[in-house]
């Protein structure tokens, strides 16, 4: 009988990841993860692909997202909160699984707050380098919260954009923004109104987070030639685009299935017509019809991005010799006798006299 094999799993806390971040650089990251992604959505084929698993409240929701190729199965447990600052959490929390597909093993357990905003900013700039004009310069940023700055630096870092106009109901959130970002090369503009940030901008990203109806960005806003990156709404009950919006311009998703319960698309007919971001990167659709259209992408988030990112800090970990190993499944001597686990000494246990 062979010998039994010790197994571990990496664990990389969320002073780890902040760490990794800080060692590799904010811009190598992104553009680490977003290359990451780039190359998973041009394996589209290969994933066995499902909408999220949500469970939904009254204050938020909590979701379970899955992923698997033939190799590597991934999936991310995430919530949102939007009320949450008042109880000092962040309105997103998360962490994320890679296992190996030939025996279920778990091969890294990861915090995913920090990373799930970089992967999203990421993800937008893949979208914004197929979908917006070559030489977008400009763009507006409505919604100045936690994801905001991941955002800004994503698209100065992968797209070029070297001027934001800040817009935020609480003037507070936009202040934080400018003082984060001073320093970092783009420059930015604190607006009084949405309609006052998108004017002139070659690309505008909502990035709110109330769970309602809303209609951040209205038709009269539109300019030919925007590219509109709306991240906010990313669950039933939660838009940021007027219906008008849409059906004015081409509009781009990740998953189309879960988009249609989740995204801005949610307040449209089942058979709206939309395009899958991965037929683009693939050459398979020509995204942008003329410099005079007006693209969406319309980002609810998707677990390929995930597993994208988790595959990135794996092996960020890896060269950076970071993580820890954690038995996070017991070590058996034998595989057929988990009973056995029972009648050893737990290194844990000791006598009290």
């Amino acid at each position: 009988m062979a010998a039994p094999q010790h197994f571990s799993t990496l664990y990389l806390s969320a002073p780890d990841v902040i760490a990794l971040v800080q060692r590799k650089g904010i811009e190598p990251c992104l553009r680490g993860i977003a290359d990451y992604i780039h190359a998973d959505f041009l394996r589209w084929g290969a994933f066995d692909k499902s909408a999220r698993v949500a469970s939904h409240s009254r204050d938020g929701v909590i979701e379970l997202m899955p992923i698997a190729d033939g190799e590597t199965y991934a999936f991310k447990y995430v919530n949102g909160h939007p009320k949450n600052t008042r109880w000092g959490l962040p309105t997103v929390m998360a962490f994320g699984v890679l296992a190996d597909v030939a025996t279920g093993a778990p091969l890294l357990l990861s915090e995913l707050t920090l990373t799930t905003a970089l992967r999203t900013a990421a993800m937008s700039a893949v979208a914004a380098r197929a979908l917006a004009r070559p030489g977008s310069r400009t763009m507006a940023l409505i919604g100045n919260g936690a994801q905001s700055e991941f955002q800004a630096l994503a698209f100065h870092h992968l797209l070029g954009i070297d001027t934001l106009r800040l817009f935020d109901t609480d003037p507070a959130a936009t202040a934080k923004l400018q003082a984060n970002l001073k320093g970092t090369g783009p420059r930015t503009v604190a607006c009084t109104s949405t309609a006052e940030a998108v004017r002139g901008a070659d690309v505008v990203t909502t990035v709110t987070a109330d769970k309602t109806n809303a209609t951040i960005l209205t038709p009269d806003m539109l300019a030919p030639g925007m590219h509109i990156n709306a991240v906010g709404g990313d669950c039933p009950g939660k838009t940021e685009l007027h219906a008008d919006v849409l059906r004015q311009a081409q509009v781009f998703v990740e998953y189309a299935p879960q988009t249609r319960i989740e995204g801005d698309i949610q307040q449209l007919p089942a058979d709206f017509a939309v395009t899958e971001l991965w037929e683009v990167l693939a050459g398979q659709h020509g995204g942008r019809a003329s410099d005079a259209a007006v693209t969406v992408f319309d980002s609810v988030g998707f677990a390929l991005e995930d597993f994208s990112a988790l595959r990135f800090l794996r092996d960020a970990a890896a060269e950076l010799g970071m993580g820890q190993p954690i038995e996070l499944i017991p070590q058996l001597s034998d595989p057929k006798n988990l009973f056995g686990l029972l009648h050893t000494r737990s290194p844990l246990l000791r006598v009290v006299a």
